[in-house]
């Protein structure tokens, strides 16, 4: 198991990971998109539909998961980075689809992690990307939860706020695990904060 400086914001759909994420790049730390997402926008530009994009789950979920996987390890481990997801978020997806978790779970503990933001759900809303409703929403919500609990992380949640509050929180605890001059702290606007 590697140990890094990386960092994972999850969370259901609609809790405003995504969003988070952005804003953090916007700051300009390294971010992984959600590999999911940029996997099914790319197939909706050659004309497939969502639900032909998703029809196989088992497929999709592999798909998901092996890039993830492939992803990380082209990673500098010492370098910050935040996700938009990681690897162990499969775990969850897996289960929420009625699947084999197994492969999921051997192939989360690759990389170790230094913080887990989970992000509380926001008001639904359905978007070109999401399929899940309401009620597989909850379920992924304890579900990312116990997957990372699974594997030992103590898990930060984040509850609903504005976009600028949950940014604040995790600067604050990225810069407190970073005190050691690797990347100045800003003031306490997090417009300030210097690049990673």
């Amino acid at each position: 198991m590697g140990e890094t400086n990386w960092y994972v914001v999850t969370g259901a759909p609609s809790s405003g990971k995504t969003t988070l994420v952005r804003e953090l790049e916007r700051l300009g730390y390294r971010v992984v998109h959600e590999v999911a997402r940029d996997f099914i926008e790319a197939q909706m530009e050659q004309g497939r539909t969502l639900e032909e994009i998703r029809a196989d789950k088992r497929s999709f979920e592999t798909y998901i998961l092996n890039a993830k996987v492939a992803i990380e390890a082209t990673l500098p481990q010492d370098e910050v980075i935040v996700f938009d997801r990681a690897i162990p978020d499969s775990i969850a997806y897996f289960e929420a689809a009625g699947l084999d978790k197994t492969e999921a779970v051997e192939k989360s503990p690759l990389n170790r992690y230094r913080k887990v933001f989970l992000l509380d759900r926001l008001p639904y809303k359905a978007d070109h990307a999401r399929i899940e409703d309401k009620e597989i929403a909850m379920k992924l919500d304890e579900g990312l939860e116990q997957s990372y609990k699974m594997l030992g992380y103590d898990v930060m949640r984040i509850g609903v706020m504005s976009i600028q509050e949950r940014v604040e929180i995790v600067v604050r605890e990225i810069e407190k695990d970073h005190t050691n001059g690797e990347f100045g702290v800003g003031s306490a606007e997090c417009g300030d904060v210097l690049k990673p």
